[in-house]
């Protein structure tokens, strides 16, 4: 995938056009069961200020609100930034919107990031910018979750493998826990 965003929103596309259960997002076993451990997966009880890229539908937004005290979460489609409005639309701490990586990014201090299922669609020099982002905004006690599909698919630049192992190479956090399912 390129950086621009013709190239990058032709590589997503845009599966939440016409339903959020295209990709069954809401209900396969796989899906529920990796939100559940994403949130499991969280070092703290609470966070002041979170960002999630990439938010889909907003189930994982969803679960993640209750978390935080202030949640930014976006996506390059609208449709899932739409979706993901009418997930959150009664809570209030949650700010939804469209937001293309790595150019954009929130300003001000996190205290979590959580990269679920965008990795695998960057080039590298985009991932690369990614982290920089983290480096420059995350507190000294934030954390960073990296969730991702761990098999090639059409339309990736790396693998979730690939992925993780980059971003352990680059972050320079200590690594408190990983799943391999």
């Amino acid at each position: 995938m390129k950086t621009d965003n013709n190239n990058t929103k032709q590589c997503f596309g845009n599966p939440y056009r016409d339903s959020d259960a295209l990709w069954k997002i809401r209900h396969c076993w796989y899906e529920r069961r990796k939100r559940a451990l994403t949130v499991a997966s969280l070092p703290h009880e609470r966070y002041a200020r979170a960002f999630e890229p990439g938010c889909g539908n907003g189930e994982l937004t969803a679960l993640l609100a209750p978390r935080c005290d202030a949640l930014i979460a976006a996506d390059l489609s609208e449709d899932a930034v739409a979706l993901t409005r009418r997930r959150v639309a009664e809570l209030a701490h949650v700010k939804v919107e469209p937001m293309l990586l790595p150019d954009a990014w929130p300003d001000g201090r996190l205290d979590l990031v959580v990269i679920s299922e965008i990795g695998c669609y960057l080039e590298e020099p985009q991932l690369w910018h990614i982290v920089e982002h983290i480096h420059q905004t995350l507190s000294a006690d934030g954390a960073v979750v990296a969730c991702h599909w761990r098999r090639p698919f059409e339309g990736c630049s790396q693998t979730g493998d690939e992925v993780h192992a980059k971003l352990r190479g680059r972050m320079k956090l200590p690594l408190l826990g990983h799943y391999w399912g």
